[in-house]
Order: structure tokens, then sequence, then C-alpha cells
């Protein structure tokens, strides 16, 4: 037995086809959900990836947030499904109500591409269990309007309840308290702007350090 993870795709997606091979080479079944399909075919957890979903029109996720598939995944944590958000799809699932805050414009308004350092700050998720705490991950960072926001008092709370998931060693686009990622309350549900999907192995990406997500969420999947 295995766990079926599905990965959307929308208009204007990008990374689908890297998420999908990082959930195949942890031994995952991948299923590919389109934006308009209204069921997620009995998968067990959800990847929303990268990209520029609607080409970001209005603002990014903004749209992607209405479609149908994601009304599904909407409902479907609800019911404690796993689900995981990478970089556009960080910002769709804060769009969503999913996790609180928003992504804006990198400090200096500029997109950045290169490799950071993040430090694992919480393995009481469904996607981080794999993880020591404290541990240092190569992963790489893609984004225009990658710097996460929120108010003090969510900002208070997310620290509190020990819901901030990754930090930057260095904060390069400016997101509040070097924040990375963050989960919702369960652990269920967790996005994060760098791309844990491009460090599944050191010979095409900095490093294998994202593999324990995928790892992770096969774990909790298992588990359940």
């Amino acid at each position: 037995m295995t766990a079926r993870i599905g990965v959307i795709t929308f208009p204007g997606t990008l990374d689908d086809v890297d998420a999908a091979r990082a959930a195949r080479h942890v031994g995952a079944e991948v299923v590919s959900l389109w934006h308009a399909d209204a069921d997620l075919k009995g998968v067990d957890a959800v990847v929303v990836p990268g990209g520029f979903s609607y080409g970001d029109y209005l603002r990014a996720g903004a749209i992607a947030r209405l479609s149908p598939i994601m009304t599904e995944v909407v409902d479907a944590v609800q019911h404690g499904m796993p689900v995981l958000g990478i970089c556009n799809g960080f910002q769709v699932l804060c769009e969503a109500g999913l996790l609180p805050g928003a992504l804006t414009r990198n400090v200096g308004l500029r997109f950045i591409c290169r490799d950071v350092w993040l430090r694992v700050i919480s393995t009481s998720t469904a996607w981080t269990s794999r993880f020591e705490s404290e541990a240092d991950l190569l992963v790489s960072l893609k984004s225009g309007e990658g710097r996460y926001v929120a108010s003090e008092d969510v900002l208070d709370e997310l620290d509190g309840e020990g819901r901030v998931v990754f930090r930057y060693h260095d904060n390069v686009n400016g997101s509040l308290r070097d924040i990375a990622g963050i989960s919702s309350a369960n652990g269920r549900v967790v996005g994060l702007m760098p791309h844990p999907e491009h460090a599944v192995e050191v010979l095409t990406g900095p490093s294998d350090d994202g593999l324990g997500l995928f790892y992770s969420v096969l774990d909790s999947v298992l588990a359940s």
C-alpha cells in the first residue's frame, strides 16, 4: 500500500511535473488533478504547486482559489486531508483562507531566483515529521511576490501555537519574522515559498533535502 498524492495543474502552473516527480521519488502514486475537476479522484493528499496560475491576474492565487478543484480541496481539508502549497500554491492557500496572511512583492521589488537555507522550526505537521527540529535545508527560491506578511496578532498566534514551520537563514525577500512557511492549526496544511520539489536529488538540485516533506506525508497517510 502507498499514498495517492494529487498534484493540481492550473493554467499557468509551472512546477506540477517537478512536484509529481518528487512524489514518485518517495514511492507515492501520483494522480493528476486539473483545475476544472470537481473530484479529487480518491487521493490521500494534495500538492498545490508553483507557477503563475491564471497569469496571476488580479493578484497571485486570487483566481485559482475560485476554481472547482480548490472547492474540493477546501472541503477535503475540513476532513483532515494533508495539503502542501509551494510558492504560488502557498499564495493560493492563503487566498482560499486555508492559511492566514498573504504574500506580497519582495523587498526591492525584484524577482529572486537563488538557493536559500531554511531552518525547520516545527516537525509537528503532516509534511515535516521526518525532519529533526532546527535542521537546516538547502532549497531553491524563485518568486517575485514571496514576502510573507500578516498582522502582529496573527504573527504572534503563529509563533505561540508553533505554526511557523520554516524560517529563512538569510531573509532575502523581507518576509516578516523571517517566515518561509507556516501550517494550519492542526498541522495538516502547510505552505512555503521555497521549492522542496526542486531539491530531491543532488545531481539536479541544490540538495535532496526536499524529500523529507514527501516522505513525511507518506508516513502520515500510511499511519492514518
